[in-house]
């Protein structure tokens, strides 16, 4: 289970107690407007690794809509401005908690029938009061075929015009805000696509894991050619993208060598604007095998 977003922050702003620059200021780099993806670096940081890293432009949050402590919001919203961060907010329309899931069709029908606008609309009216410049990104990885999410692999109707809704209450509540549409990046996502209208920027997951790659191709993967696929099937799009999700564990030659090349910019991928490091141990077993994969930057590094 990913860190509460009060246990996250309150642990990092006991670290600063400084006062935001200038209240009412807008700080922070907008991830969709860089230019390059050497110049916009974030991370979903709950450890507090990159407090102080000055290269760290972008601030992401993983909220669950329900069982979420709201009062930690304008938080996050003081720490990115301390930092001069914009803030990516990942809204998970489930709870943390595995004592109670509902079913992917429960779910479905509940968000269709405008059950759930109200968890929405909670979060976004604090996104609102923010100076901080947000985006959302809401339900990602949806095209994924795995089990994981319950709001996955829906009828790509279904879960468009989910998305759709929960975009029109935010917007009601912050007009303000930006809106990223975040596959996973595999075969099928097209199916996903909301409409222009609906997507600010896009945002891919790519993670390295080096056993996986020599078990699977004989040799490491680089950076580059893992995010190739995804970003090939976004690109027609003709939005900003993003790295949204971005992890490697390795041995001490691999991890470097991902950390040196997803700061990168290349010729092949011109939309793509930034990368957030997630930097947590992987909640969900992975296919194959793997087990639970430690991102962090404290544990990446193999012997």
């Amino acid at each position: 289970m990913k860190l509460s977003t009060a246990t996250a922050l309150v642990s990092a702003l006991i670290l600063s107690v400084a006062l935001p620059a200038s209240a009412g200021s807008q700080t922070g780099t907008d991830p969709i407007k860089t230019s390059s993806a050497a110049s916009a670096f974030g991370s979903y940081d709950p450890y507090g690794d990159f407090s102080n890293d000055k290269s760290a432009s972008i601030e992401e949050l993983f909220l669950p809509w329900e069982d979420v402590d709201l009062s930690t919001l304008p938080l996050a919203d003081a720490y990115a401005q301390q930092r001069g961060r914009s803030l990516l907010i990942t809204i998970e329309p489930w709870t943390w908690s595995k004592d109670w899931r509902i079913t992917p069709p429960e779910l479905k029908n509940g968000i269709l029938s405008g059950k759930y606008d109200a968890n929405m609309q909670a979060i976004c009216n604090l996104v609102g009061q923010m100076k901080s410049q947000v985006t959302i990104r809401w339900a990602q990885e949806m095209e994924d075929t795995n089990g994981r999410f319950t709001w996955a692999n829906w009828a790509p109707k279904d879960w468009i015009a989910a998305y759709k809704r929960e975009v029109d209450v935010c917007r009601k509540a912050a007009p303000a805000a930006k809106y990223m549409w975040s596959p996973k990046g595999v075969e099928g996502l097209e199916k996903y696509y909301p409409g222009d209208d609906y997507v600010d920027v896009i945002g891919l997951s790519v993670f390295g894991l080096q056993k996986k790659d020599n078990d699977e191709v004989g040799r490491d993967r680089t950076f580059e050619e893992t995010l190739k696929p995804g970003y090939d099937r976004v690109a027609g799009f003709n939005k900003p993208v993003i790295v949204a999700e971005l992890g490697y564990v390795g041995k001490q030659d691999y991890v470097s060598k991902w950390a040196d090349d997803s700061r990168k910019s290349y010729a092949e991928f011109p939309a793509l604007t930034s990368v957030v490091y997630f930097n947590q141990k992987e909640v969900w077993p992975w296919l194959g095998g793997y087990g639970l994969p430690d991102w962090r930057v404290t544990q990446h590094v193999l012997p």
